[in-house]
């Protein structure tokens, strides 16, 4: 779920900010980051630029939300949305920073599109704001990213049925989740180090402690207590039958440290192998759970930690899945 408990380098990503998010997208699209603002009530459908990066802000219920696109290399109408970790800061994606994402798919006819923002939020419409940090607007994520940010993109030629959605961390279990409610917009779901069994024995608490340390969240105020339905119905492992016939890939690492945990420091490590050894049992669990239900799915744990690099290259396994279900070759 990208909770720290040790150095934010490790869990939070390195946050490499402004110029370094400018740099990572002219490196792919040549043009470098424009920022635009569609026209109230999105206006006419524009054909999809070809190819090329831009930070859109959408409007939403919770206010402007940041969004940074990747547009499809040939004007194509088929998207992927990307969702962040726990610490998902808020002026950019840690998949654009701390990832190569952009380049894996920059020859690509799939629009990416990153959400920014939404740290702790789980990307689920909360009950109310959370009571512990003073927050005055109600995280309404679900909404966003599955009527409002594709009413907006559709203003650009972007198909509002025609997309699949791959997140890390917090945000793998929200990618499976969304896919499996929202089967009329997405082809295709992936999940890299997620909690996807988040009523798993005592894991609220793990939780709960990730969240006040991200932000001072409050668990009960997104899903309620233990045994509130709303735990049911955002346990992608409860859920999986949703995903039936939905192309599926869950990637995890085992916990065991590799090349790209040598620069990270031992303390930074050993936190980052013991999340990935609890996302490795979660996954392990909804592997049990689609075979029993007779569910196909690609799912792979590997050597890794719970960290970007492992996280980039998930995504980049996943790909040749990604453009077929979503015919964007």
């Amino acid at each position: 779920m990208g909770a720290r408990f040790g150095n934010r380098r490790i869990i939070g990503g390195w946050l490499r900010k402004g110029v370094a998010v400018v740099a990572a997208a002219a490196l792919v699209s040549g043009i470098g980051a424009a920022v635009a603002t569609a026209a109230p009530g999105y206006g006419p459908v524009k054909q999809a630029p070809a190819g090329g990066f831009e930070e859109l802000w959408v409007p939403s219920s919770m206010g402007p939300i940041k969004v940074q696109v990747q547009w499809a290399s040939r004007g194509g109408s088929a998207a992927l949305y990307v969702l962040d970790g726990l610490r998902a800061p808020n002026d950019h994606s840690q998949w654009v920073s701390d990832t190569d994402a952009l380049r894996q798919f920059g020859g690509d006819n799939v629009t990416l599109v990153f959400p920014v923002g939404g740290r702790s939020s789980f990307y689920s419409d909360w009950y109310r704001p959370s009571s512990t940090n003073g927050q005055t607007t109600k995280y309404m994520w679900e909404t966003f990213l599955t009527r409002e940010l594709p009413d907006f993109l559709a203003g650009y030629g972007v198909s509002r049925s025609n997309n699949g959605i791959v997140g890390a961390s917090m945000g793998g279990n929200a990618a499976l989740i969304l896919a499996g409610h929202h089967r009329d917009q997405f082809r295709f779901a992936g999940s890299f180090s997620g909690y996807v069994n988040p009523t798993f024995p005592a894991w609220n608490e793990g939780m709960r402690a990730a969240m006040r340390d991200e932000g001072n969240f409050n668990v009960d105020d997104m899903w309620g207590p233990v045994g509130d339905p709303a735990w049911t119905r955002n346990d992608a492992t409860l859920q999986a039958e949703l995903l039936r016939g939905l192309p599926i890939y869950v990637w995890s690492g085992n916990g065991v440290p590799g090349l790209p945990d040598l620069t990270n420091g031992l303390g930074n490590t050993l936190n980052a192998m013991g999340l990935e050894a609890m996302t490795q049992t979660a996954a392990q669990i909804f592997a049990n759970r689609v075979a029993a239900l007779g569910i196909p799915a690609r799912i792979e744990i590997g050597n890794g930690t719970h960290t970007w690099p492992y996280w980039g290259q998930a995504l980049a396994k996943s790909r040749p899945m990604i453009l077929d279900a979503l015919g964007a070759h």
